[in-house]
């Protein structure tokens, strides 16, 4: 119902920005402003989402959106709304949908096993785009039966029933043994994590472009409606219409497609198809064949989105499976937000024509990039939690923000074997730097040739706990295959040690059960 009434909204605002002004690149705007606030809310809200309670969040999200459409309801009714004033309440809306959105993708890992998730994020896809392929229609009856105020009411009206949902569901969570993160520390750790995962960055870099060149066709579709002579609200609903039924096929057959064909095949067929889309839009005068155009258009943006989707998903452990999604939704809806801003003014200044043709060929530049940049399969790799570690016993009294603490783990390799050992390191580096390790080093002895030093620092003893606790099993084959080339007597000797920064005896950290008398 929330879905709907957004799609009624969106279609409300587009064409009320229609009547309002001329100007191609405002009314790009409208959607630029939808976008915009997830490309800067996003990570934040990730970050409280893998924090707190994703419940909490959701309904915050949820009640920020309707007080925000309540009151652009009550503006447009009494006629005050202006070009400027639209875009803001506009924004508003993005910035509680930005809140919103990677909570509740990231809950959808927490509903259904891991292996059911491809099939739980179609699903929700489909349920947005059937919305798509009747609220658009119904927007434009709305629009043009009652106004554009009618639309905004009906969206503030669609909140209630998800409101009542959220405010019943009991989500099942299973407590964190880690030490809560702090804010800032939080968004870090995202930023890092995703920074040092290639996997995800390729992903992410593709849906940024996906976003930049495919919102082309939503933005300046308002534009392609009233160009025709005929045109009105009701054909810009019905061209949107055509494109969220060519969603919902898409969703339908999207697992048969991905069962048959590797990831990179299927981004790249959608991306071939929006450029399609764009091209047939650019060039052609056809309502017809606009109204067709849009069928492939919204298949090829539903496989791509939920691909990424699911791929930022599977190639990342629960503990920050947010804050990946919000970052894949930064680069996607900030690559939507530059694309409206940056289409809307090339169809200003070299018409509409050009404007949608240039955005197709950009679309068939992002398809052929994946010959050298491939879209990972996904589920390949366990990200399960390996739980295995337990908080060594301490004799000095350490507190959670104690530190920096140093940690030194010692091997004993034969120089055989030393090839093979230089290899793992470099895979546990950047497991180590990915999961908040700092100034990470290896170091041999210069006088026992045999002795390897793995060190590196964790700012606190909490953040050392938390770098422990993020570890995969797919970590520990790492772990495994180094231990197997150990030759010492028992396990690799780790050392935890807390660094000082002065000498003062003052500065020392005192023995538990005994106080230190300096």
């Amino acid at each position: 119902m929330s879905n709907f009434g957004g799609l009624v909204q969106a279609v409300g605002a587009a064409w009320l920005m229609t009547q309002l002004t001329d100007s191609a690149t405002l009314i790009a705007l409208v959607q630029a402003s939808n976008t915009l606030p997830i490309m800067l809310l996003a990570l934040a809200s990730g970050a409280l989402a893998d924090i707190f309670p994703r419940k909490v969040i959701l309904l915050t999200a949820q009640l920020i959106m309707l007080a925000v459409s309540v009151a652009l309801a009550v503006v447009a009714w009494q006629g005050l709304l202006t070009p400027w004033l639209l875009l803001g309440f506009t924004f508003l809306i993005g910035a509680g949908q930005a809140l919103y959105n990677p909570p509740w993708q990231a809950s959808m890992g927490d509903l259904v096993p891991r292996a059911d998730l491809p099939a739980a994020v179609t699903l929700n896809s489909v349920g947005f785009n059937l919305m798509r392929s009747v609220g658009p229609a119904a927007g434009g009856f709305i629009v043009a039966g009652f106004g554009a105020a009618a639309a905004f009411t009906v969206n503030a009206i669609s909140y209630l029933p998800l409101l009542g949902a959220l405010m019943r569901w009991q989500p099942r969570t299973t407590p964190s043994r880690a030490p809560r993160e702090a804010f800032l520390p939080a968004v870090g750790a995202g930023l890092r994590y995703v920074v040092l995962s290639p996997n995800l960055m390729r992903v992410i870099l593709r849906g940024a472009l996906f976003g930049f060149a495919g919102v082309s066709v939503l933005a300046l579709l308002p534009l392609v409606a009233k160009a025709h002579p005929q045109g009105g609200s009701l054909l810009f609903g019905g061209l949107l219409g055509c494109y969220g039924l060519g969603a919902i096929v898409g969703a339908v057959v999207n697992p048969q497609i991905r069962a048959r064909f590797n990831n990179e095949n299927v981004i790249r067929v959608a991306f071939a198809g929006f450029a399609a889309a764009a091209v047939v839009l650019g060039q052609t005068d056809s309502i017809w064949l606009h109204a067709l155009a849009m069928l492939p258009a919204g298949a090829s943006w539903v496989m791509a989105l939920s691909l990424f989707n699911v791929t930022v998903q599977l190639s990342t452990p629960r503990w920050v499976v947010a804050r990946a999604l919000a970052l894949y939704q930064t680069a996607t809806f900030g690559g939507m937000a530059a694309g409206s801003w940056i289409w809307g003014a090339v169809a200003g200044s070299q018409g509409l024509g050009q404007a949608l043709t240039w955005a197709g060929v950009v679309l068939l530049a992002g398809a052929i990039i994946g010959f050298w940049f491939r879209a990972p399969e996904f589920g390949k790799v366990n990200l399960e939690p390996l739980n295995r570690f337990r908080e060594p016993a301490l004799r000095l009294d350490l507190r959670g923000r104690s530190g920096p603490v140093m940690v030194m783990v010692d091997y004993r390799i034969e120089q055989d074997d030393v090839p093979e050992f230089l290899r793992l390191m470099q895979q546990r580096r950047n497991i180590r730097r990915r999961d908040g390790a700092r100034n990470w080093s290896l170091l041999r002895d210069l006088e026992y040739p045999d002795l390897w030093t793995e060190a590196y620092h964790i700012a606190t003893w909490d953040e050392y706990v938390r770098h422990n606790l993020r570890r995969t099993k797919s970590d520990a084959e790492v772990t495994t295959a180094l231990r197997a080339l150990h030759r010492g007597e028992g396990d690799p000797l780790v050392h935890r040690m807390i660094e000082r920064h002065t000498v003062t005896p003052e500065d020392d950290v005192p023995l538990i059960g005994k106080l230190e008398v300096p």
